[in-house]
């Protein structure tokens, strides 16, 4: 009894923590480098909707991988995400969150937050394994790493964020993106 009180307390800490302090899960599939082609995938968004990569053919992608919906850290980095949307847009850029939460999460997390970028679900890590990031674990709970890939235009990965400091992320995304237009 005493070993289920205490699992489920530092579970509550790494949830709360947005996965901060959990150790690495078993290593995904190496990540994916800056210039290769970025693969497609489709996954469903907070309103059930299959999103897919493929569909932003001509746009700049901002995929960002995150540890848990309605965490401190996460929402933070989601409202800065949010709160700069207009600028992704002027860029000609859409802003992707995926996570291993459900679609049920993501739409409650969504509709709380008044997030309207697409927040897809993973909860298989399907995506997540794809481009490489990875888990960390607790008992049998898995959180992704908090990382982003920027993909241009013609599908290619052109900077990689492996660790992410989600009170600053958005802004230096956009700095990226900036820079890159003007090449």
């Amino acid at each position: 009894m005493h070993k289920r009180i205490l699992t489920a307390l530092v579970a509550g800490a790494v949830v709360a923590g947005c996965g901060i302090g959990a150790k690495a899960y078993a290593a995904p599939p190496t990540e994916l480098a800056v210039g290769t082609t970025a693969p497609n995938f489709t996954l469903p968004s907070q309103e059930n909707k299959d999103i897919s990569l493929s569909e932003f053919k001509g746009k700049w992608v901002v995929l960002y991988f995150y540890p848990k919906d309605q965490t401190q850290g996460c929402t933070i980095e989601a409202h800065n995400f949010q709160r700069d949307l207009t600028k992704y847009h002027a860029l000609n850029a859409v802003v992707l969150g995926v996570s291993l939460d459900t679609v049920a999460s993501h739409k409650a997390w969504c509709a709380k937050d008044t997030f309207n970028f697409k927040m897809l679900a993973d909860p298989d890590h399907k995506v997540v394994d794809m481009y490489g990031v990875p888990l960390k674990t607790f008992g049998t709970m898995h959180f992704a790493n908090r990382e982003t890939f920027l993909i241009s235009p013609e599908g290619k990965i052109v900077k990689v964020w492996p660790k992410v400091d989600p009170n600053v992320h958005s802004t230096e995304v956009l700095a990226e993106l900036t820079a890159d237009e003007k090449k």
